[in-house]
Protein backbone atom coordinates (compact mmCIF):
# COMPACT_ATOMS: atom_id res chain seq x y z
CA UNK A 1 0.00 0.00 0.00
CA UNK A 2 1.10 3.47 -1.13
CA UNK A 3 2.51 6.46 1.29
CA UNK A 4 -0.44 8.17 0.06
CA UNK A 5 -3.13 5.58 -0.15
CA UNK A 6 -2.39 5.12 3.77
CA UNK A 7 -2.82 8.36 4.26
CA UNK A 8 -6.16 8.73 3.03
CA UNK A 9 -7.38 5.61 4.54
CA UNK A 10 -6.01 7.61 7.86
CA UNK A 11 -7.75 10.66 7.41
CA UNK A 12 -10.86 8.85 6.16
CA UNK A 13 -10.57 7.34 9.81
CA UNK A 14 -9.81 10.36 11.41
CA UNK A 15 -12.83 11.72 9.96
CA UNK A 16 -14.72 9.35 11.18
CA UNK A 17 -13.27 9.39 14.52
CA UNK A 18 -13.71 12.39 14.86
CA UNK A 19 -17.54 11.92 15.31
CA UNK A 20 -16.95 9.15 17.74
CA UNK A 21 -14.73 11.59 19.69
CA UNK A 22 -17.76 14.54 19.98
CA UNK A 23 -19.97 11.60 21.01
CA UNK A 24 -17.30 10.76 23.50
CA UNK A 25 -17.22 14.07 24.72
CA UNK A 26 -20.86 14.46 25.08
CA UNK A 27 -21.09 11.28 26.76
CA UNK A 28 -17.84 11.50 29.47
CA UNK A 29 -16.72 15.37 29.05
CA UNK A 30 -13.47 16.74 27.45
CA UNK A 31 -11.72 19.49 28.68
CA UNK A 32 -10.83 20.78 25.15
CA UNK A 33 -7.45 21.47 26.39
CA UNK A 34 -6.02 20.36 23.08
CA UNK A 35 -8.18 21.42 20.68
CA UNK A 36 -6.70 23.44 18.28
CA UNK A 37 -8.70 25.25 15.57
CA UNK A 38 -6.47 23.54 12.94
CA UNK A 39 -5.29 20.13 12.38
CA UNK A 40 -1.79 19.12 13.92
CA UNK A 41 0.33 17.90 11.22
CA UNK A 42 3.50 14.93 12.58
CA UNK A 43 6.59 14.67 10.65
CA UNK A 44 9.63 12.69 11.61
CA UNK A 45 13.40 12.93 11.41
CA UNK A 46 16.08 10.83 10.20
CA UNK A 47 15.16 6.92 9.46
CA UNK A 48 11.59 8.14 11.14
CA UNK A 49 8.39 6.00 10.51
CA UNK A 50 5.03 6.61 11.45
CA UNK A 51 4.67 2.83 13.48
CA UNK A 52 7.16 0.18 13.44
CA UNK A 53 6.11 -3.51 14.12
CA UNK A 54 3.19 -2.14 16.13
CA UNK A 55 5.65 0.82 17.89
CA UNK A 56 4.67 4.81 17.06
CA UNK A 57 6.99 7.03 16.27
CA UNK A 58 5.70 9.74 18.19
CA UNK A 59 5.00 7.30 21.41
CA UNK A 60 1.42 8.27 23.25
CA UNK A 61 1.51 11.60 21.79
CA UNK A 62 -1.07 11.35 18.65
CA UNK A 63 -3.08 9.60 21.40
CA UNK A 64 -2.79 12.17 24.49
CA UNK A 65 -3.49 15.47 21.84
CA UNK A 66 -7.10 13.75 20.71
CA UNK A 67 -8.18 12.60 23.98
CA UNK A 68 -8.83 16.45 25.03
CA UNK A 69 -9.69 17.55 21.32
CA UNK A 70 -6.85 18.14 18.73
CA UNK A 71 -7.63 16.59 15.28
CA UNK A 72 -3.78 15.01 14.52
CA UNK A 73 -2.74 13.32 11.37
CA UNK A 74 0.46 11.53 11.62
CA UNK A 75 2.64 11.55 8.29
CA UNK A 76 5.73 9.66 6.54
CA UNK A 77 8.17 10.59 4.03
CA UNK A 78 11.53 9.42 2.97
CA UNK A 79 13.76 8.10 6.02
CA UNK A 80 16.41 9.29 4.01
CA UNK A 81 16.89 12.54 1.61
CA UNK A 82 16.94 16.03 1.29
CA UNK A 83 15.12 18.39 3.41
CA UNK A 84 13.66 20.02 -0.32
CA UNK A 85 12.99 16.17 -1.00
CA UNK A 86 11.02 15.45 2.12
CA UNK A 87 9.66 18.55 1.84
CA UNK A 88 7.91 18.08 -1.37
CA UNK A 89 6.51 14.82 -0.11
CA UNK A 90 5.39 16.12 2.98
CA UNK A 91 3.79 19.28 1.08
CA UNK A 92 1.64 16.50 -1.03
CA UNK A 93 0.10 14.83 2.33
CA UNK A 94 -0.60 18.20 3.52
CA UNK A 95 -2.41 19.25 0.69
CA UNK A 96 -4.82 16.07 1.01
CA UNK A 97 -5.41 16.50 4.64
CA UNK A 98 -6.27 19.97 3.59
CA UNK A 99 -8.84 18.84 1.02
CA UNK A 100 -9.94 16.08 3.51
CA UNK A 101 -10.41 18.33 6.72
CA UNK A 102 -12.15 20.93 5.47
CA UNK A 103 -10.08 23.70 7.61
CA UNK A 104 -8.04 25.61 5.23
CA UNK A 105 -4.77 25.26 7.39
CA UNK A 106 -2.56 23.05 9.34
CA UNK A 107 -0.31 23.16 12.38
CA UNK A 108 2.78 21.35 11.18
CA UNK A 109 5.37 19.99 13.99
CA UNK A 110 7.97 18.49 12.86
CA UNK A 111 10.99 16.72 14.78
CA UNK A 112 15.16 16.92 14.41
CA UNK A 113 15.12 16.70 10.26
CA UNK A 114 11.38 16.71 10.53
CA UNK A 115 12.16 20.47 11.39
CA UNK A 116 13.46 21.67 8.22
CA UNK A 117 10.95 19.60 6.26
CA UNK A 118 8.46 21.36 8.33
CA UNK A 119 9.82 24.58 7.52
CA UNK A 120 10.05 23.70 2.86
CA UNK A 121 6.15 23.35 3.58
CA UNK A 122 6.03 26.97 5.64
CA UNK A 123 7.84 28.61 2.96
CA UNK A 124 6.61 27.34 -0.12
CA UNK A 125 2.74 27.38 0.78
CA UNK A 126 2.55 29.63 3.71
CA UNK A 127 -1.30 29.40 2.62
CA UNK A 128 -2.01 26.12 3.99
CA UNK A 129 0.34 26.50 7.24
CA UNK A 130 -0.77 28.22 10.43
CA UNK A 131 1.98 27.15 12.63
CA UNK A 132 6.05 24.99 12.64
CA UNK A 133 6.80 23.70 15.70
CA UNK A 134 10.25 22.58 15.79
CA UNK A 135 11.35 19.77 18.71
CA UNK A 136 15.29 19.23 18.51
CA UNK A 137 15.82 20.18 14.72
CA UNK A 138 19.19 20.95 13.45
CA UNK A 139 18.39 24.60 11.68
CA UNK A 140 21.91 25.28 11.57
CA UNK A 141 23.48 21.82 11.06
CA UNK A 142 24.42 19.29 13.49
CA UNK A 143 28.28 19.02 15.14
CA UNK A 144 27.72 14.71 14.25
CA UNK A 145 26.82 15.53 10.81
CA UNK A 146 29.83 17.67 10.18
CA UNK A 147 32.06 15.09 12.02
CA UNK A 148 30.77 12.20 9.58
CA UNK A 149 30.91 14.72 6.71
CA UNK A 150 34.68 14.44 7.34
CA UNK A 151 34.66 10.72 5.11
CA UNK A 152 36.34 11.75 2.14
CA UNK A 153 33.63 12.40 -0.34
CA UNK A 154 33.94 9.46 -3.44
CA UNK A 155 35.94 7.29 -1.10
CA UNK A 156 35.21 3.39 -0.55
CA UNK A 157 34.96 4.54 3.05
CA UNK A 158 31.90 7.01 1.89
CA UNK A 159 30.68 4.45 -0.09
CA UNK A 160 30.41 1.86 2.67
CA UNK A 161 28.76 3.93 4.99
CA UNK A 162 26.21 5.19 2.57
CA UNK A 163 25.15 1.56 1.83
CA UNK A 164 25.02 0.95 5.20
CA UNK A 165 22.63 3.83 6.32
CA UNK A 166 20.80 3.69 2.97
CA UNK A 167 19.72 -0.23 3.92
CA UNK A 168 18.68 1.38 7.20
CA UNK A 169 16.21 3.21 5.78
CA UNK A 170 15.18 0.70 2.77
CA UNK A 171 14.51 -1.97 6.11
CA UNK A 172 12.45 0.51 8.06
CA UNK A 173 10.56 1.77 4.91
CA UNK A 174 9.99 -1.77 4.35
CA UNK A 175 8.98 -2.50 8.14
CA UNK A 176 6.61 0.37 8.62
CA UNK A 177 4.37 -0.27 5.79
CA UNK A 178 5.33 1.81 3.38
CA UNK A 179 6.22 -0.32 0.30
CA UNK A 180 6.43 2.72 -2.58
CA UNK A 181 8.75 5.43 -2.65
CA UNK A 182 11.54 3.38 -0.81
CA UNK A 183 14.53 4.84 -2.55
CA UNK A 184 16.70 6.21 0.30
CA UNK A 185 19.35 8.93 -0.16
CA UNK A 186 21.82 8.65 3.11
CA UNK A 187 23.94 11.28 1.28
CA UNK A 188 21.32 13.61 0.81
CA UNK A 189 20.73 13.48 3.81
CA UNK A 190 23.92 14.20 5.71
CA UNK A 191 24.17 17.18 2.59
CA UNK A 192 20.81 18.94 4.45
CA UNK A 193 21.97 18.21 8.09
CA UNK A 194 25.37 19.03 7.96
CA UNK A 195 26.63 23.25 8.52
CA UNK A 196 27.51 24.07 4.93
CA UNK A 197 24.42 22.23 3.77
CA UNK A 198 21.85 23.49 6.06
CA UNK A 199 23.66 26.87 5.31
CA UNK A 200 22.84 26.89 1.83
CA UNK A 201 19.33 25.73 2.77
CA UNK A 202 18.83 28.44 5.33
CA UNK A 203 19.82 31.30 2.68
CA UNK A 204 16.40 30.32 0.29
CA UNK A 205 13.97 29.35 3.55
CA UNK A 206 15.22 31.84 6.40
CA UNK A 207 11.58 32.27 7.70
CA UNK A 208 11.59 32.26 11.47
CA UNK A 209 15.41 31.68 11.73
CA UNK A 210 17.49 33.89 14.79
CA UNK A 211 19.63 36.70 13.53
CA UNK A 212 21.88 36.08 16.16
CA UNK A 213 23.99 33.28 16.96
CA UNK A 214 21.58 31.91 19.75
CA UNK A 215 19.07 34.33 19.67
CA UNK A 216 15.44 34.01 18.50
CA UNK A 217 13.86 34.62 15.23
CA UNK A 218 10.40 36.05 13.88
CA UNK A 219 7.23 34.64 15.67
CA UNK A 220 4.91 35.56 12.57
CA UNK A 221 6.28 35.17 8.88
CA UNK A 222 3.62 35.30 6.33
CA UNK A 223 0.67 34.71 8.88
CA UNK A 224 2.64 31.15 9.69
CA UNK A 225 3.68 31.53 13.40
CA UNK A 226 7.24 29.57 14.69
CA UNK A 227 7.83 28.29 17.73
CA UNK A 228 10.93 25.55 18.96
CA UNK A 229 11.70 23.35 21.96
CA UNK A 230 14.93 21.06 22.60
CA UNK A 231 16.83 19.04 24.93
CA UNK A 232 20.07 19.23 26.30
CA UNK A 233 20.57 15.85 27.96
CA UNK A 234 22.07 12.72 26.31
CA UNK A 235 21.81 10.88 28.94
CA UNK A 236 18.45 10.63 30.70
CA UNK A 237 17.19 7.08 32.03
CA UNK A 238 19.94 3.98 32.87
CA UNK A 239 17.05 1.19 31.57
CA UNK A 240 17.04 3.00 28.28
CA UNK A 241 19.88 1.12 25.50
CA UNK A 242 19.55 4.14 22.60
CA UNK A 243 21.09 6.13 25.54
CA UNK A 244 24.59 4.89 24.90
CA UNK A 245 24.61 5.80 21.55
CA UNK A 246 23.29 9.38 22.08
CA UNK A 247 26.06 9.69 24.73
CA UNK A 248 28.63 8.67 22.22
CA UNK A 249 27.45 11.02 18.95
CA UNK A 250 27.44 13.96 21.96
CA UNK A 251 31.07 13.53 21.87
CA UNK A 252 31.17 15.17 18.70
CA UNK A 253 29.88 18.62 20.09
CA UNK A 254 33.00 19.34 22.08
CA UNK A 255 31.39 20.59 25.17
CA UNK A 256 28.26 22.38 23.69
CA UNK A 257 24.81 21.81 24.92
CA UNK A 258 23.03 19.48 23.01
CA UNK A 259 20.35 16.41 22.92
CA UNK A 260 23.08 13.83 21.71
CA UNK A 261 22.33 14.81 17.65
CA UNK A 262 21.71 18.61 17.94
CA UNK A 263 23.43 22.17 19.90
CA UNK A 264 21.31 24.14 21.95
CA UNK A 265 21.59 26.90 19.63
CA UNK A 266 21.20 25.04 16.25
CA UNK A 267 17.54 23.94 17.34
CA UNK A 268 16.18 27.70 17.77
CA UNK A 269 13.50 28.73 15.51
CA UNK A 270 10.79 31.48 15.96
CA UNK A 271 9.86 31.85 19.83
CA UNK A 272 12.02 29.45 21.90
CA UNK A 273 9.87 27.89 24.47
CA UNK A 274 12.48 26.11 25.86
CA UNK A 275 15.75 25.04 24.55
CA UNK A 276 17.08 23.00 27.74
CA UNK A 277 14.64 20.44 28.70
CA UNK A 278 16.20 17.70 30.47
CA UNK A 279 15.90 15.50 27.32
CA UNK A 280 17.78 13.78 24.64
CA UNK A 281 17.13 13.07 20.85
CA UNK A 282 14.74 10.44 21.39
CA UNK A 283 13.14 11.64 24.78
CA UNK A 284 11.84 14.61 22.67
CA UNK A 285 9.34 12.02 20.88
CA UNK A 286 8.90 9.90 24.06
CA UNK A 287 11.24 7.50 22.87
CA UNK A 288 12.78 4.79 23.92
CA UNK A 289 8.97 3.27 24.80
CA UNK A 290 8.66 6.23 27.21
CA UNK A 291 11.89 5.62 29.29
CA UNK A 292 12.59 8.86 29.77
CA UNK A 293 14.16 11.56 32.93
CA UNK A 294 11.99 11.03 35.92
CA UNK A 295 12.83 14.50 36.86
CA UNK A 296 11.40 16.31 34.40
CA UNK A 297 8.30 16.88 32.22
CA UNK A 298 6.94 13.85 30.61
CA UNK A 299 7.45 14.60 26.83
CA UNK A 300 3.51 14.20 26.25
CA UNK A 301 2.96 17.16 28.43
CA UNK A 302 4.98 19.17 26.36
CA UNK A 303 3.16 18.31 23.36
CA UNK A 304 0.11 18.87 25.22
CA UNK A 305 1.18 22.26 26.34
CA UNK A 306 2.35 23.59 22.49
CA UNK A 307 -1.32 22.28 21.55
CA UNK A 308 -2.93 24.24 24.03
CA UNK A 309 -0.45 27.23 23.31
CA UNK A 310 -1.60 26.98 19.72
CA UNK A 311 -5.40 26.78 20.42
CA UNK A 312 -4.71 29.98 22.63
CA UNK A 313 -3.11 31.74 19.77
CA UNK A 314 -6.38 31.31 17.65
CA UNK A 315 -4.27 28.13 15.62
Amino acid sequence: MSRKTRLSLACGLIAAFGVSTQAHAFWFGSSGYTKTKYPIVLTHGMLGFDSLLGVDYWYGIPSALRKDGATVYVTEVSQLDTSEARGEQLLEQVEEIVAISGKGRVNLIGHSHGGPTVRYVAAVRPDLVASVTSVGAPHKGSATADFLRQVPEGSDGEALLAGIVNGLGALINFLSGSSSDSQQNALGSLESLNSEGAARFNARFPQGLPTTACGEGAYVVNNVRYYSWSGTRPLTNALDVSDLLLGASSLTFGGEANDGLVGRCSSHLGMVIRDNYRMNHLDEVNQTLGLTSLFETDPVTVYRQQANRLKNAGL
